[in-house]
């Protein structure tokens, strides 16, 4: 039987914390848009709720950029240290 999921119960399984971030990751990652059950309310299947989280990175290492980048690979000079 397929399990419909609602905002909540994506929360509860700490897949989302927020409506804005629900939709950066519809918009920039690939997360389902799920079924609008009536002009507000959206939902998902159990199923592929567990698709998307099964096709995440388990180890990206996330990428530095700007300063952050340059801050955590400067090496340091055996003046500094």
């Amino acid at each position: 039987m397929t399990m419909l999921l609602r905002f909540r119960d994506l929360k509860d399984r700490g897949v989302v914390k927020s409506w804005p971030q629900l939709r950066r990751l519809m918009d920039l990652h690939g997360f389902p848009r799920g079924r609008l059950l009536s002009p507000h309310v959206r939902a998902w299947t159990d199923g592929e709720i567990d698709a998307w989280i099964a096709a995440r990175p388990i180890d990206g290492g996330r990428l530095l950029r700007g300063a952050a980048k340059t801050r955590h690979a400067r090496k340091v000079s055996a003046a500094e240290a």
